[in-house]
């Protein structure tokens, strides 16, 4: 049993330094030295992967695997210890496969770095004591600036995977993506790469994963149409319900199908909020309304619901287990207690649905709108323009990211109530929650308060960007708009690193900065990047606006 750990990916990670004994997250200390003893293994995976393609070798199986096992890495997905067991032993599976393919190809497979020749033990207490030592802690020694950056771009790398998956789930992949994920594993395993080395991969980690955002952009609005504002129910329709929750518009879909006449309102919860949005989705109409507000909330909201829940992927804090046998997952998520569903078929869930009392009565609660996308926005481009030449619009506020019960997030309530009436808010992600559902009125028609959409459609919020930049014929950096973001887990990294890489400056970032950045790496991005921690809503709104 491993009976000490450290993890510092997320930002709310123990004393803002890095959890020592059980994650704030809820994983264990197993799970944490299996998901470093899986990176560990991947390293060696890649090593083989990014030498086969000097040498024409592709191997698609290793391909979606390395994003799919990253993926199962990242906080909120799988608290499960028993699963990363054939995870990793999948891992050396394809190693040992690749490397045969190289090597007929002429290529080097003779690696002298461990985690490339890593043979997992058959034991659960041999793989918690392979693990020790390759996970983020520090080595003697080693260089905490290059260490810095390295786990900046594994991090970062964790939330490309995430993208990445989603994408290829609706068929989008783009092999650079999957070269990128394993040139930047391997090179974790180069002592001769130099600080500006690792500079240049995190930023092409950031460029990597605007390539991942645009692919699933594609899968999403090419399978679901384009999103179109919508109105949302927030009450409840009286009868049997389930919740789902995530970011897997697929599993949504799958699930709707397969509740079709059968007495079920399905509602979504946390970032399944903008599937609402989506011409393909809305057709269904027992697909109703949302349930859920903020991120601390969740776990009362959960306890709460009088009907099945299913969780798609990363977003909420670990279940109470008094209300386990309520939950489902599917895909990479995955709870000791909770049943997991594997190829798609919702039949349980349903099943435990229809047992539940469900919603007693039909309840008013307001609604909220979302669909703002990228080609809603532009599609009214020509009043937002003139409201901006007018000085009706004054400003645009991007406050956007995750998420999270750690204090200090009320920050981005008091922003958004604080921002003044001739200005705008854009906003997607889980952050939104803290204030989706105020009312700050229009401007000329125009909603005060833009639902983008899901972290997942970050994507479509550095298109509206360019696309008004290009309008007015500046730079981004030139507009009038200022980047307000809030941070929790590695997809928010991997964005941070896609605005960086695309140059924009002066976003102000929080609640706390991540603490895998040294003080000498912070000074590099303040003095290139002008980012800055936030401070106070009126000081920032004050700095921004003057």
């Amino acid at each position: 049993m491993a009976e000490e750990m450290f993890c510092y990916q997320c930002e709310q990670t123990a004393f803002g330094t890095g959890c020592t004994k059980v994650g704030v997250c809820g994983k264990s200390a197993e799970v944490a030295a299996l998901q470093d003893l899986l990176t560990h293994a991947l390293k060696g995976l890649a090593l083989y992967a990014a030498e086969g393609r000097k040498v024409g070798v592709v191997d698609r199986a290793a391909n979606v695997f390395t994003v799919q096992a990253l993926f199962s890495t990242l906080t909120n997905v799988d608290f499960d210890a028993d699963r990363f067991v054939p995870l990793i032993n999948q891992c050396v599976e394809l190693r040992e496969a690749l490397k045969a393919k190289v090597r007929a190809a002429g290529g080097t497979v003779d690696f002298p770095e461990a985690a490339a020749s890593f043979k997992p033990e058959s034991t659960m207490a041999g793989l918690l004591k392979q693990a020790e030592g390759v996970g983020f802690k520090a080595a003697a020694g080693a260089n905490p600036d290059i260490l810095s950056l390295q786990h900046t771009v594994i991090i970062g790398l964790r939330g490309v995977a995430a993208y990445a998956d989603h994408a290829q789930i609706l068929g989008q992949e783009d092999d650079a993506v999957y070269a990128f994920a394993h040139e930047g594993l391997a090179a974790t395993l180069n002592p001769n790469l130099t600080l500006d080395d690792w500079v240049g991969l995190a930023l092409k980690t950031g460029a990597t994963n605007l390539r991942a955002m645009e692919l699933l952009d594609a899968a999403n609005t090419g399978t679901y149409g384009h999103p179109v504002p919508t109105k949302i129910p927030l009450g409840a329709k009286k009868g049997k319900a389930i919740l789902i929750s995530g970011h897997d518009l697929k599993d949504l879909e799958e699930l709707l199908k397969q509740t079709e006449g059968k007495g079920i309102s399905i509602y979504t919860h946390g970032e399944m909020l903008p599937c609402h949005g989506y011409p393909a989705l809305k057709k269904y109409p027992h697909f109703y309304g949302h349930y859920g507000t903020a991120w601390q909330n969740q776990r009362k909201e959960f306890a709460e619901f009088p009907g099945a829940i299913l969780m798609t992927t990363n977003c909420i804090q670990r279940p109470k287990e008094s209300y386990m046998d309520n939950i489902f997952t599917t895909g990479l998520v995955g709870w000791p207690g909770a049943v997991h569903i594997a190829d798609k078929n919702f039949a349980p869930v349903i099943q435990r649905a229809l047992e539940m009392p469900g919603f007693p009565e039909d309840t008013d609660r307001g609604t909220v709108m979302c669909g703002f996308a990228r080609n809603a926005v532009m599609s009214v481009a020509d009043k937002v323009i003139d409201a901006v030449k007018s000085g009706a619009i004054r400003h645009f506020f991007l406050v956007a990211g995750c998420d999270g019960a750690k204090p200090g997030r009320n920050y981005y309530t008091e922003f958004v109530e604080k921002v003044p009436n001739d200005c705008v808010v854009l906003t997607l992600a889980c952050g939104k929650f803290r204030f989706f559902d105020k009312d700050l009125g229009d401007i000329g028609g125009i909603p005060r308060l833009l639902d983008v959409g899901q972290c997942n459609d970050s994507y479509s919020a550095i298109q509206i960007a360019v696309a008004l930049a290009n309008a007015f014929g500046v730079g981004v950096n030139d507009l009038p708009l200022s980047m307000v973001l809030s941070w929790y887990e590695q997809k928010a990294c991997a964005i941070l690193l896609t605005l960086l890489h695309l140059g924009i400056k002066g976003i102000r970032l929080g609640p706390s900065l991540p603490a895998f950045i040294t003080p000498n790496v912070l000074n590099v991005l303040v003095q290139n990047f002008d980012i800055k921690p936030i401070s106070t809503p009126d000081q920032d709104l004050k700095a921004i606006l003057g």
